[in-house]
């Protein structure tokens, strides 16, 4: 491709190649956030109402929708999808970690930082790739000796549903 078309496809603003252009509009997310040092401190009724609650609300305040998730002691895994008028995903990220922080420090006397600075995020390509992620994070708990059963790991559900 000749210099001056691949400047006219390629946006430095955008930072995606060119064919993904189109998968970019609206793009489904999975995201894995860990705790800092990775200590235990999310696998709790509290601090999984918490996240829910927030993670319930982004999509009015920060049109994001939060759609399955599996939250462990030391780590989230999500699916998340921007609408229109999203925050970008870092600011969205640093926001409910944010919040999350300082209502856990505050009502469990826990230090801080709560979370790691950096997460993971993977755009989800198809609908096998959907079920291949939610299924292999749905059975993390199991992995990890912490229930015997995916279905008994009580941490995990869906806020709003995301269909690719």
């Amino acid at each position: 491709m000749e210099a001056s078309r691949l400047h006219q496809s390629y946006s430095p603003v955008s930072m995606r190649l060119p064919h993904l252009e189109p998968f970019d509009r609206f793009p489904l997310l999975f995201i894995t956030a860990c705790t800092h040092d990775r200590r235990p401190l999310l696998a709790t009724p509290a601090a999984v109402t918490l996240l829910r609650d927030i993670w319930y609300e982004s999509l009015a305040i920060d049109d994001w929708a939060v759609g399955r998730y599996v939250i462990m002691p030391d780590h989230i895994h999500l699916f998340a999808r921007p609408g229109p008028s999203a925050k970008p995903l870092a600011k969205w990220i640093q926001g409910w970690k944010s919040i999350s922080a300082r209502q856990l420090t505050a009502s469990r006397l826990l230090s801080s930082p709560v979370w790691q600075r950096d997460y993971f995020d993977h755009f989800v390509r198809s609908v096998d790739s959907y079920s291949e992620k939610w299924d292999y994070v749905r059975a993390n708990p199991v992995r990890a000796g912490l229930v015997s059963h995916v279905d008994d790991w009580p941490h995990q559900g869906e806020i709003h549903p995301l269909r690719f």
